[in-house]
């Protein structure tokens, strides 16, 4: 556009220029034939110039003045040579604007060009876009890949270990139920054996339902049957202890303790020492949840928990609280040996069950069950001896409805399917 308009104004600038001279000519020539007649010149063979020229007649028979003549003519030559400079320079001047023009062109053919190259150019930064989108993309299933490989290792790990196990004790098999669970994910299957050290090692072999399993507590030993917990918290929790409805009393003896009670799918300790077995073979958390008989649900978490062997009674070792409960058992009952009724331990006698007592407690899961709770003093007892977590209510005679206690190794790592 810039183009067409720069050309049709050279033009006209010209055209006018032309008007306005030939006008000029014109005028002159009329002027001259008026006054003085025509004229020519003539270049003689000895380099002189001659000037012939027509008089025209004037009124009253005058001849024209001569030296006017001359003179005119001479102002008509210089006439002419300025007008020759002037076309010069209008020459000059169309040949400038024309090599404006040819500029003008180069620049818009340049701006063409860069136009052309900004397209590229935004082509090339969405593909760098898009090449950075997939490079996300790649790292992320890079990431849940590598996630699915460290996973796959475990398990294979852990078979491996278990075919070793399987090799060394006939007692030990991978089940049957277990290999059908795994091909029928969706059937339900309550009871399963296999040669596993805890509800958490079930876990990582494809075992994501409570229920009743069985775990081989030492290598070589005899398989023992335990209660998993594979819903609160991520799962993979083995159960020692519950108290749900008071069918099973807990005032037993040192070796009851030690063997363990009660059933698993209702009230029952596990054992000392099957506690002790599990818990020696690395770090474990402990979990103890609490319920009351309004339905008010609390728990305690404590990072570290074990306990020691028999030649050491068992004692305590528990750290790290944290929950929605408040602490009513480390602080007080850490580094505290396991006492039973019949051993002499006084606050064993009046507690009726077995315990890590400390003049006496602030929390005692295995006391007596009193339905509703609440318990009165002066009835032969000589004291608190209910399902006790004292920082419930600050009262030892409140006894809780149901609490379970259960642990989960340390390193436990929650499985996401992919």
């Amino acid at each position: 556009m810039n183009q067409n308009v720069l050309i049709v104004a050279l033009i006209w600038h010209i055209a006018q220029y032309m008007v306005a001279l030939k006008e000029h000519q014109r005028a002159h020539q009329l002027t001259g034939m008026a006054q003085c007649g025509e004229y020519s010149s003539q270049v003689l063979a000895n380099g002189k110039c001659k000037i012939v020229a027509t008089l025209p007649q004037h009124e009253g028979h005058r001849c024209p003045d001569m030296f006017r003549c001359t003179e005119e003519v001479s102002y008509w030559l210089h006439e002419n040579k300025e007008r020759k400079q002037e076309v010069l320079e209008l020459r000059e001047l169309v040949f400038e604007l024309q090599e404006e023009l040819r500029n003008h062109r180069h620049r818009l053919k340049v701006l063409e060009i860069q136009c052309g190259g900004g397209n590229h150019s935004s082509t090339v930064v969405r593909r760098v876009q898009n090449l950075e989108s997939w490079a996300g993309e790649s790292s992320a299933l890079q990431r849940i890949q590598a996630a699915f490989i460290y996973d796959l290792q475990g398990q294979l790990l852990n078979l491996s270990s278990l075919v070793a196990r399987n090799h060394q004790n006939s007692s030990c098999w991978v089940a049957a139920e277990l290999q059908a669970q795994q091909a029928h994910p969706q059937a339900e299957f309550q009871h399963s054996r296999s040669c596993h050290t805890d509800c958490s090692s079930l876990y990582y072999n494809g075992i994501d339902r409570s229920g009743i399993y069985t775990i081989e507590l030492a290598a070589g030993g005899i398989p023992t049957d335990v209660l998993c917990d594979m819903e609160t918290d991520g799962g993979g929790w083995t159960i020692i202890q519950s108290r749900q409805d008071g069918s099973v009393g807990f005032n037993r003896t040192w070796a009851e303790y030690k063997e363990g009670f009660g059933h698993l799918n209702g009230e029952f300790w596990l054992g000392n020492e099957n506690i002790y077995r599990i818990t020696s073979r690395g770090d474990y958390s402990l979990r103890i949840d609490l319920e009351d008989w309004d339905g008010n649900h609390k728990y305690a978490m404590y990072r570290s928990f074990s306990i020691e062997d028999e030649g050491n009674h068992y004692r305590l070792n528990v750290e790290g609280f944290s929950g929605t409960a408040e602490d009513s058992f480390a602080w007080y009952h850490n580094k505290r040996s396991f006492s039973t009724p019949e051993t002499g331990n006084l606050c064993a006698e009046i507690s009726h069950g077995g315990w890590w007592y400390h003049q006496c407690f602030y929390s005692n899961l295995n006391g007596v069950y009193y339905r509703g709770g609440g318990y009165m003093r002066g009835r032969g007892a000589l004291g608190p001896d209910g399902i006790v977590w004292y920082g419930w209510r600050n009262t030892d005679y409140y006894s809780l409805k149901r609490v379970s206690m259960k642990i989960r190794s340390r390193a436990f790592r929650l499985h996401r399917s992919l």
